[in-house]
Order: structure tokens, then C-alpha cells, then sequence
């Protein structure tokens, strides 16, 4: 708006719209510049930083000081309800599109987080995200606000606290791609397997920083406890540690934040965290996470929720089911696979205590000399 002279044209003749992906999408399937709906849904939007969290429409205030007209933005609605239909010139004209959301929101729903439930994403990054019910939590260490779920125009909204890692899986593909060590992603388990704990090693993967809840980004990468003894396995090892030491420490200011009242817990008191992603068929990752948080991970039969949760909105939107079959979690939980924790108390305090040395040799870092 302020660079580029054709779009300042066109918002004064009232020719141009924004949006984020999901808007020009629905836009082009719902007939794009002949009569094409222009929408996004509360997930969406509140990505934008534009939208207030509490009335669920844009904020005045916040445009005013961007300077952002409201009439080129799209109107927002909820992520479970019909929208549009797919307009002529497509290969399925007259399906109605029903369900929206954003990526980590989709998840939500496909895990079926219920308030005080918690799922892991473990993709190129991490995304972790807690669900605390109707109320906006803000927190104080080091996480972001965020709207959960809206599943129809009138039903409640949900909210969570969301922290994000930058590197997770990427770190996996670095050993492959940059180091050598694996040719395939799939073969860091075996190595891994190969020898029964790092020796000592810790690697911390702040390529470019780090994300929550340190937000340090003067931080940069640091694999330390190196001996001569240490192997290829032994940092194989340390790099999967570094994913689960990463969500552990975003769950532990969840918990700080949402305190005790704030957390779902099962018949026997433990909190269970929900995973999936493309990483989370790695078994040993899965047991790692589980021993470093001291509580049981579960992983689903379908680790693809995503596209899953997009399914249940659109689904509840157009009465294939009701909001109960989608959060009947103890039907999950019987197709679900269960990792509990092995590892001592004792030894779990003692890592965790390297690993935060770990972390901290990394600050400063980044004006280090080529």
C-alpha cells in the first residue's frame, strides 16, 4: 500500500481485496472475479495480528494505526460452517466448502483437544498448542496467545497458549543434507539406536536463532560434550533429544501459565501430550519425549490430523456428525499407541539441567566472525 503505486490505485478506486491463502482460494473456487466470496476464517485471521482476539472481527484500532482500510478486508467466519459452493469452471461444481482453518488449528480439532489438552506438531519445526477453553490466558513465559477452534457461527469459542520451535525436523534434514551422516531421514532411528544415550553430547539447533519460550534471536547452533569417543550415533542421538527438549521446555511454561487448573488430566493424574506429524513415526523420538516430560505421549492411528481436523469441521458443518463423535477421545485413545516414561526422576533433572547449560552457551553467538 505504501510501495507499490498500482495497489494504492486500486484501493482508492475500491479494486483490490487481502487476504491470506485460505481467502484467495475460497475466493477463486467460489467464482473469483465473478462473484467469488470474500472470507477467512477466525484461525486465519487472527494470524494476521489484525484480528481482536475477544470480539472476533478486526481491530479498529490496529488498522488505524497500520493504516489498513477495512472495506479490502474479507469477512471473517467461523472454521465449521457452510461458506460457499464451488462455483462453474471446476472439476466439482456445487460442493459446498464447510470447513477452514489454519494448520496448527486444524491439528487441534483432528487431535480433539478438549480445554487443558495439549498437542505436538513435529514438522520442519515444532508447534505446540494448549487449549484453555473459553479464556484468552495471557502469558507471561515467553508464549502467544492464540484462537484455538470456532466449530460454527454460534458455537463457543476456544482459545490456546501456543509456543513454537523453529527447528526441529529441519535439524534431522541438516544432518542429512549438510552433514552426510544419514541419506535418508528415516535411517536417524537406527543410528540412534546404536548406542544408549548421547555420551554426554547436547546440541542445540538455533540455526537462526531461537523461538519460544527463549526468544533469543542472537542465539546460533551449538553441539557441545564432545570427546573422542563420541560418534555419529551419539549426535544422531543428541539431535532427536533436541526436538524433545525443545517441547518440553514449551510445556513447561504452559504449565506455568495455565497452571494446574488449566491442565487435563487422565484417571491416573498424568497429563497426557497428543502428537503427530510427519516425525512422530520415528518410535524412539516418541519414547525420548515421553521420558524427558515425565508423562505419557500418545500418538494416533493417523498421525496426517490436519487434514483430518479440516475434515471434521466441513463434516459438522453439513451434519455428517455431531460435535460429541468428533471429541469422543476414548475412542481415539483405544486405536492410539501410548508411550510411557522409562527414565529415572534422578536422570531426567540431571539432562534437563545439561540441556539448559546447552541452551545458554548459545546466547550471543551471532556476531561470531566468518
Amino acid at each position: 500500500m505504501e510501495n507499490v503505486d498500482a495497489v494504492k490505485v486500486a484501493i482508492k478506486k475500491g479494486d483490490a481485496l487481502f487476504g491470506t491463502i485460505d481467502t484467495w482460494l475460497i475466493w477463486n473456487l467460489t467464482g473469483g472475479a465473478n462473484g467469488g466470496l470474500h472470507v477467512t476464517d477466525v484461525s486465519n485471521a487472527s494470524r494476521t495480528m489484525l484480528m481482536n482476539l475477544k470480539t472476533l472481527d478486526w481491530d479498529k484500532t490496529t488498522l488505524e494505526a497500520l493504516g489498513i482500510p477495512a472495506e479490502i478486508l474479507p469477512k471473517i467466519v467461523s472454521n465449521s460452517e457452510v461458506i460457499g459452493k464451488i462455483g462453474k469452471g471446476w472439476p466439482i461444481p456445487g460442493i459446498p466448502i464447510a470447513g477452514c482453518l489454519g494448520d496448527q488449528h486444524a491439528a487441534m480439532v483432528g487431535q480433539a483437544c478438549l480445554k487443558g489438552e495439549a498437542k505436538s506438531t513435529y514438522g520442519t519445526g515444532a508447534f505446540i498448542l494448549l487449549n484453555t477453553g473459553n479464556e484468552v490466558v495471557k502469558s507471561t513465559h515467553g508464549l502467544l496467545s492464540t484462537l484455538a477452534f470456532k466449530l460454527g457461527p454460534n458455537a463457543p469459542t476456544n482459545y490456546a497458549l501456543e509456543g513454537s520451535i523453529a527447528i526441529a525436523g529441519a535439524a534431522v534434514q541438516w544432518l542429512r543434507d549438510s552433514l552426510g551422516i544419514i541419506s535418508s531421514a528415516s535411517e536417524i532411528e537406527s543410528l540412534a539406536l546404536q548406542v544408549d544415550s548421547t555420551g554426554g553430547v547436547y546440541f542445540v539447533p538455533a540455526f537462526n536463532g531461537l523461538f519460544a519460550p527463549w526468544w533469543r534471536d542472537d542465539a546460533r547452533g551449538v553441539c557441545i560434550g564432545i570427546t573422542r569417543f563420541t560418534s555419529k550415533a551419539h549426535i544422531a542421538r543428541a539431535v532427536l533429544e533436541s526436538m524433545c527438549f525443545q517441547v518440553k521446555d514449551v510445556l513447561d511454561s504452559m504449565h506455568k501459565d495455565a497452571g494446574e487448573k488449566g491442565e487435563a488430566k487422565n484417571e491416573k493424574g498424568e497429563f497426557l501430550l497428543r502428537v503427530d506429524g510427519g516425525a512422530t513415526v520415528n518410535n524412539l523420538l516418541m519414547q525420548i519425549q515421553a521420558d524427558l516430560l515425565g508423562s505419557p505421549v500418545v500418538r494416533p492411528a493417523d498421525i496426517e490430523t490436519t487434514a483430518l481436523g479440516a475434515a471434521y469441521a466441513a463434516g459438522l458443518a453439513v451434519g455428517v456428525w455431531k460435535e460429541d463423535d468428533i471429541f469422543a477421545s476414548g475412542q481415539k485413545l483405544k486405536t492410539s499407541t501410548l508411550f510411557r516414561p522409562i527414565l529415572s526422576e534422578e536422570l531426567r533433572k540431571k539432562k534437563v539441567d545439561s540441556w539448559c547449560k546447552a541452551v545458554e552457551r548459545t546466547f550471543d553467538l551471532a556476531d561470531l566472525s566468518i
